[in-house]
């Protein structure tokens, strides 16, 4: 495990600049790619934005397997707990996701019961969530977390005082999608709103009368048709492009607002813990709805019990692959990351792959276009030793509640 300075921002992250920085730096590409590393250097994603169900149907995941995902927000590595896994290694550029993978991972192990790991991460204003904090997980925390955790900001309060309030709203992503709800209200639109819909009908009448148009405002359109606006998403400058060229006249409009339709409108939104995150700011009480795969209470005994075959690693996926040795690992979770590569970034990652894939071994992933990244970029050699499973992958794409990315894939390993 490699530990990193608490407060490791962008300029101090080689990792995270080797993996950003591919044009000069004053250059537009390079200016763009720079603007986004220090946004990115911060906390992103206080939840992860894929769907755990998806991605563990796709996997076909099941007890003994060996697993290396992108950690992110940390909610799907935990999910993948509830199948059994021999061991999870999560590996992620920013210091941040790595601290809250290892906060999440202590909460399971420590918390008394499954209620207190509830008011914790799923529970707006459970304002005894800190005191929680320092009686069973901050004993429980390596050093390096526990003083990013205790970290005192402008205020004077620790950094984990934001678990007493909502911390959903906070990163970059949720802070974000706080201004999407401030723009909505300047035009009339409470977005919130749409979780009082009793049906997919009411759902897609609220989509067509109050969110689409929004889409046909000068503002949004002006913004929508900047780089850096979108730098909140998490979407770097290599990803906008490849959403620019699905649409016309130089803005993403229209790509968002199909991807906003699936989110708002395919899913009943009692069960889609994607959509209240995105249109009320928070997850759903009981009563309103289902939790994300990781806090259900039929899933926790088995997190809580194999919360120790996780390890979390800051470091890049190719760099953790290339100390493994060979057909060590069964299933590979790489979720957008792939969108950021350069060609030759993209072949070393899959040479590291392919050299320790077990035989039938699953990759998966998403993009922010339809198609796969691997067509035309990956070497034929290294593409020859995969099977894509197109209709398995475009199947399951249709089912991703979380509804923004464009294509879902999953290739998996030939018999030698």
């Amino acid at each position: 495990m490699t530990d990193v300075a608490p407060d490791a921002g962008f300029h101090n992250n080689h990792i995270l600049q080797d993996a950003l920085l591919q044009h000069k730096a004053l250059s537009k590409d390079g200016l763009s790619e720079r603007i986004f590393g220090i946004l990115f250097s911060g906390l992103v994603y206080p939840q992860i934005w894929e769907d755990p169900e998806v991605d563990m149907a796709a996997m076909e995941l099941g007890a003994g397997h060996r697993i290396v995902t992108i950690g992110s927000g940390g909610c799907n590595m935990l999910a993948y707990l509830s199948k059994h896994p021999d061991r999870i290694d999560v590996v992620d550029l920013n210091p941040h996701h790595i601290a809250l993978n290892r906060l999440k991972l202590a909460a399971f192990r420590h918390l008394p019961d499954h209620g207190a790991v509830v008011r914790h991460f799923g529970m707006a204003h459970a304002v005894g969530n800190v005191h929680g904090y320092d009686r069973f997980i901050a004993p429980n925390l390596d050093d390096t977390t526990r003083a990013y955790w205790q970290k005192r900001g402008p205020t004077g309060r620790r950094r984990i005082s934001v678990f007493n309030g909502n911390f959903c709203r906070t990163g970059l992503l949720g802070r974000f999608i706080g201004v999407g709800h401030l723009l909505a209200r300047l035009h009339g639109v409470k977005l919130g709103d749409i979780t009082k819909a009793r049906s997919l009908r009411e759902q897609r009448q609220f989509f067509e009368d109050q969110i689409a148009p929004l889409f046909e405002r000068p503002l949004i359109r002006w913004l929508t048709a900047r780089k850096s606006s979108l730098f909140g998403l998490g979407i770097p400058p290599q990803q906008y492009d490849e959403l620019a060229s699905l649409s016309e006249g130089g803005t993403i409009a229209p790509v968002l607002r199909h991807r906003l339709e699936k989110l708002a409108c395919h899913f009943p939104i009692r069960e889609n813990y994607f959509a209240w995150q995105a249109f009320a700011r928070r997850y759903p009480r009981a009563d309103e709805g289902s939790l994300p795969t990781y806090l259900l209470a039929e899933n926790y005994r088995a997190i809580r019990a194999n919360a120790e075959r996780v390890v979390v690693h800051h470091a890049s996926f190719t760099e953790l692959l290339a100390a493994k040795p060979a057909a060590s690992v069964d299933r590979f979770v790489l979720l957008d990351a792939q969108d950021w590569m350069n060609d030759q970034q993209l072949n070393a990652l899959w040479a590291e792959i392919s050299r320790t894939a077990t035989p039938n071994a699953r990759v998966i992933f998403r993009t922010a276009a339809e198609v796969s990244v691997l067509d035309g970029r990956l070497s034929p050699s290294l593409l020859s030793q995969w099977r894509y499973l197109q209709e398995r992958s475009q199947d399951l794409n249709r089912q991703d509640r979380s509804a923004i990315y464009g294509g879902f894939h999953i290739y998996e390993k030939k018999p030698a």
